[in-house]
């Protein structure tokens, strides 16, 4: 097991350029610049309802469009939480949220299994929030899940304004991340029968 459970990350692409790092017993502190100022808002309010520390310094292909700077920081974090958990010894594993916002409901499920796998079924949403490409998340959510280790399962069954759906998938997210890494003293080692994931 890591006791820091703290990780930091440094991935330099043709595409981007990207320094993060990520505490896990952290106490909800963001210093986010990722040139995409919709994914910082996003990531922030993970970071506040995960409780975790997280920083991001990124520079990406921006004239060209948001996507390699978005799935970047994805595979980034993902990479991260693995670093951070080593072996996934001594944790609950699973987390869940069902977290309102407003008129939108979401609910995030993980588990920290080391068989990535993402399940996104979320109600339609505007293709922009400004100028950002709300598909994006979707591709920021398979990168951080593949990553990670995670199969990850994240639904919006209903909702009507864009930013809520995806303001509450983050918060949601966060919340279920926390919950999953949260330490469990009654396991030594992964939670699993097979003695190791």
């Amino acid at each position: 097991m890591n006791i820091n459970r703290a990780s930091t990350i440094d991935r330099k692409t043709s595409e981007t350029d990207i320094r993060l790092s990520l505490n896990i017993d952290g106490a909800g502190k963001a210093s986010l610049q990722t040139g995409v100022a919709f994914l910082d808002h996003m990531l922030t309010l993970f970071s506040v309802h995960g409780f975790f520390f997280f920083f991001v310094q990124a520079t990406g292909d921006l004239d060209v469009d948001a996507h390699h700077t978005v799935e970047d920081v994805g595979i980034c974090l993902g990479q991260a939480f693995k670093n951070a958990l080593a072996d996934f010894s001594a944790i609950n594993r699973y987390g869940h949220c069902t977290l309102p916002m407003d008129e939108t409901i979401a609910r995030v499920t993980v588990d920290f299994s080391n068989r990535p796998y993402l399940h996104y079924d979320v109600v339609h949403c505007d293709q922009k929030v400004g100028t950002f490409d709300t598909a994006l998340v979707r591709e920021f959510l398979r990168a951080l899940s593949l990553h990670g280790g995670m199969t990850l399962h994240v639904e919006v069954p209903y909702g009507q304004n864009t930013h809520h759906i995806l303001e509450a998938v983050f918060k949601a997210l966060g919340r279920t991340l926390d919950q999953a890494t949260a330490r469990n003293l009654r396991t030594q080692g992964p939670l699993s029968t097979k003695g190791s994931l």
